[in-house]
């Protein structure tokens, strides 16, 4: 059975992608910052309790890599998603401050590659090696004709640059590593007035991971597939 990890799970496209893959019989992996709060995800543990499991892990803590290197133990994993992240108010330039700003690098842009470095020889032991990282189309230095959103901007550039280091990295090793953007999207998030329904992005996010492969290491994704400019 594939063994699918999901960062950022309690709830929007992280509970997405939870339900989506259980609904295809894949035994999932999820992480949440705390789990008494995460009611959706302990009411959809009772329909599948055995393809499901959940651990407690918190971003923000230095030793959020090691945790989660325990917690998994020599298990394969897949496929890994590090779809954990974090927007913030007052991006316009007179706002920005330091705080809020490492705050938002921390989950955004230092976390996946910790998690991701953690756990690697999972990914290397899994039958399918991919790794995706969940961005955006506004970390996008070539599309970003309106300005602003510097924190938020930022933290998704740089994620993507670490996309592009890692798929050089471990190209020889077999892992296809690829940075999507699941659109704009009807989450806490993205808000109300989003054009993109979650199932519509994750089923169209799951397509791509579906498709895609080593040849494609170090994209730059639409969840419909089409490429994006960095």
């Amino acid at each position: 059975m594939t063994n699918v990890l999901i960062t950022g799970a309690n709830r929007g496209l992280g509970f997405g992608f939870v339900e989506k893959y259980l609904g295809k019989n894949v035994h999932v992996v999820c992480t949440t910052r705390d789990i008494p709060s995460s009611k959706d995800l302990l009411a959809i543990k009772e329909r599948f309790p055995n393809n499901l499991e959940i651990f407690e892990l918190d971003l923000l803590k230095e030793t959020a890599g090691g945790t989660l290197a325990n917690l998994i133990g020599d298990r394969p994993i897949d496929i890994l998603i590090n779809n954990a992240g974090v927007s913030s108010t007052n991006q316009h330039l007179e706002a920005v401050s330091p705080k809020p700003w490492l705050e938002v690098l921390k989950v955004n842009l230092i976390a996946p590659l910790i998690v991701t470095q953690s756990i690697i020889n999972n990914v290397k032991r899994g039958s399918e090696k991919k790794i995706y990282f969940l961005s955006s189309q506004l970390g996008s230095i070539g599309d970003n004709t309106s300005g602003g959103m510097y924190i938020y901007r930022s933290s998704k550039a740089g994620l993507n640059q670490l996309v592009k280091s890692l798929s050089v990295d471990l190209k020889s090793q077999g892992i296809t590593v690829v940075s999507l953007h699941p659109g704009w999207v009807k989450t806490d998030m993205g808000g109300p007035n989003a054009p993109v329904s979650i199932d519509e992005s994750i089923e169209g996010m799951m397509k791509v991971i579906d498709t895609t492969n080593i040849r494609d290491t170090g994209r730059f994704l639409n969840y419909d597939g089409k490429e994006l400019p960095w």
